[in-house]
């Protein structure tokens, strides 16, 4: 069975990206290693874009986990003044 597709074992060990402080912290990483040309700057720019978009995803995530929460919490106290 052929395949295009090449699957190579991961050198870089796993990033925490769990924040907005972890994706900023990686995007202040590859901007330091792309001036420093550890990174070549096409390379250093996609992963920003990622990085970026990484970020507004988790931003969605916690504006939606507070906007949920703010609604349940409006919705008791409606309840509660009933």
């Amino acid at each position: 069975m052929h395949t295009d597709t090449e699957i190579l074992d991961d050198p870089t060990p796993r990033i925490n990206l769990a924040t907005s402080e972890d994706i900023r912290r990686e995007m202040a990483r590859v901007y330091r290693e792309t001036r420093s040309n550890k990174v070549l700057p096409t390379n250093g720019t996609k992963l920003v874009y990622m990085l970026i978009n990484i970020l507004k995803a988790y931003e969605i995530t916690e504006i939606e986990k507070r906007l949920t929460d703010l609604e349940l919490t409006n919705l008791k106290g409606v309840q509660n003044d009933s």
